[in-house]
Formats: C-alpha cells, structure tokens, sequence
C-alpha cells in the first residue's frame, strides 16, 4: 500500500492506494463517531456495498442507492441525499461515505459540505477517472443544465481510499475515459510521466497491475501537488482544468447523457492543443501524436456531430474560468508546461473551432 499526504495544514489527509483496501480497517479509522451514511449507485451495489459496510460493523450504519449516470448530477437527486440523512436523524458528527464514480464522489461531497453547514465525508473511488482525480481536492458540485459544476463547494475529504482491485470490473469504455485524466497530468506539468506513459500504453491498455499502479500514484501526487500550492483554484489549480472548457460544453451539449466526462476532456485536450499549435506554441507535430495517443485509447479526438463552432463558443462562455467577461483557457506552451491565458485571439479559436466541429460531422 502507499500512501500520500494531501498538505493542507489541519484540513490535511491521506490518500491510500493498494489491492484489496476493501477489506482493511481504512473506513473505520476516519469515521469520528457512530453514525455513517453509504452513498453509492446501482451499479456498484451489488459488486462492492456489502465489503464496505463489513468494514463498519458496530455503528449505526445507513446506506442508500442512486441512479447511475452524469445525467442524474442534479440538485434533485442531492435532496435525496439530505431526505436520507434527515430520515436517519444524523447529527453534524456523522461521516458520510462516497462509494462509487465522480458523480457519487462530487454530489456527496456537496451534501457533506451542505448538511449541517458541513459534515465529514471519505472518498471510497470506483472508477480510473475519480481514482486520478475527482476523488482528490476537495472540488464538489452538481450541474445544471446551462452548465456543468456550476452549483456546488470546496469541501475536503478526511481520506482517499483507492482499492486498485476495483478496476477489474469497471467497463472498458470508462477505464479509457479515465485514462484522460491520467494523461493530462503529463500534459500540464509532468512530461517524463507523459513520455512514460507513452512508452507504457500497451501494458496500461491490457491493466497490468504494476504499470497501472504506478500510473495512479504519479497521477495521485502531481493532483496532491498541485491541490496544497492552491486549494481553491486561485491560481495554478486551474491548469488541472486543461481540456475541461472544451469538454464542459461538449458534455453540456449532449445532455450530460451521450459522452462520458473523460471522453470529452479527451477531445477538449486535442482542441486545446490544436489551438496552443495555431498560435505558434506548440508544434503540430506534438498535437498529431497526442492525438493518436488517445485514439489509440479509444477516445475521441473530434466534437459530436452537430455541434457548431457558435455553440461550442457560446457555451465556453458559461465556464467558471470567465472573470470580468474574458475567457481564460488553459493552453500549452510545451508538453509538460501548461499555462492559464486570455491572451490569445478569438478569430483563431474560432477558427479552430469551425475547423474542427465540421471535421466531427
């Protein structure tokens, strides 16, 4: 097992990452007294719910179960949450547990940051994408349906337990839409991980253990990093976002429904860099292998079709990085050495973008 320390003076916690932390005592450890609440999904339920709540034996223990899907990221799902906990008569000491993906993970970190004007709540991660990075930092939310994440708190877990067993069950598609996450982190600020994880693709594709082990840990620390120099995105946090404003709008476009997040930051990541190589930072040829790179996970590299250049635009502009009317996006300079900019022309993105959604018809 390893573990890393999240460094944020008394709000500071561990992240664990090892096979089979399941059926360790992790849980129980950070759970201050004796009510605890279980959140999960009806996906992971029957795989993973009666391990977690063995490992809470002797408290008073409630659970509940939530409708699968991004689409269900919704202030009225999160009012059951709190009918949950009301019904329960927890008191502001319970421990709320996220079991599942990032959208079990961010929607009870926002009930925990809400409830009671804050509660205490774990990262229990299911899913590649939230090992890597939902799970970690503290970022909660809902959507609405003019934009993603735009409802929601900076609310700090009191761990991170990541059983890298779980990802033998998860689903091909959303283990490639993890792998986004993984390969942004190379991309923002660690280019020897990128290179390795170039050098790694076939093992990491067929899960070897050791490869896709160390591929969490580095993801895990570079997240860890970056949350302790800026916890509430005031600065170098937001480069964490890169491909993000991109993606956002193509999820919001979709309904939150036809694309996974991960798939979407894939092809934000390929339209941020296209644009970094149309005003001379990057060269086209770093653009064109990162964009075999992620097809060669199978993720897509071009916008839905039907989506325009205006709408991408006109949605862009519901991101959280707008401040004072000006979009900032995070663009590359180089690979490993991102940078959050206004300073860019829009004719160019919008060329970029023109060029792009009609390659995505």
């Amino acid at each position: 097992m390893h573990t890393l320390n999240v460094a944020l003076a008394e709000r500071s916690y561990p992240i664990y990452i090892g096979k089979g932390l399941l059926d360790h005592d992790l849980l129980r450890k950070h759970v201050r007294a004796r009510q605890v609440l279980v959140v999960t999904n009806e996906a992971i339920a029957p795989l993973y719910l009666d391990r977690v709540l063995a490992g809470l034996q002797g408290l008073q223990v409630d659970s509940m179960l939530l409708p699968d899907g991004e689409k269900y990221k919704s202030l009225a799902v999160l009012e059951k949450i709190f009918d949950r906990l009301l019904e329960g008569r927890h008191a502001r000491t319970t421990t709320l547990i996220a079991l599942g993906g990032g959208v079990i993970g961010d929607m009870v970190g926002f009930a925990a940051a809400c409830y009671q004007r804050g509660v205490d709540f774990i990262q229990v991660p299911t899913t590649l994408l939230a090992q890597v990075d939902s799970s970690v930092g503290g970022k909660t939310a809902v959507n609405h349906p003019r934009g993603k994440n735009m409802i929601g708190a900076f609310h700090q877990p009191k761990a991170v337990i990541i059983d890298t067993d779980v990802l033998e069950t998860l689903p091909a598609r959303e283990f490639s839409a993890g792998l986004a996450e993984v390969i942004k982190y190379g991309l923002i600020r660690d280019v020897e991980f990128y290179r390795w994880l170039t050098a790694n693709i076939d093992a990491l594709l067929g899960r070897d253990p050791s490869v896709l082990s160390e591929a969490i840990l580095r993801s895990c620390q570079n997240k860890a990093d970056v949350v302790a120099e800026d916890e509430t995105e005031q600065g170098s946090r937001a480069l964490l976002n890169l491909g993000h404003t991109f993606g956002h709008a193509i999820e919001t476009a979709t309904g939150y429904s036809a694309w996974l997040h991960g798939e979407a930051v894939a092809t934000g990541m390929i339209m941020a860099a296209q644009l970094s190589a149309d005003l001379g930072w990057l060269p086209q040829a770093d653009v064109d292998a990162l964009s075999a790179l992620l097809a060669r996970m199978g993720l897509p590299v071009k916008p839905p079709v039907g989506m325009t250049a205006s709408q991408c635009r006109e949605l862009m502009a519901l991101d959280k990085k707008v401040h004072d009317g000006s979009l900032r996006l995070v663009l590359l300079r180089a690979i490993g050495q991102a940078v959050v900019t206004a300073d860019y022309d829009d004719a160019v993105l919008m060329r970029m973008l023109e060029r792009d959604c009609a390659a995505g018809e």
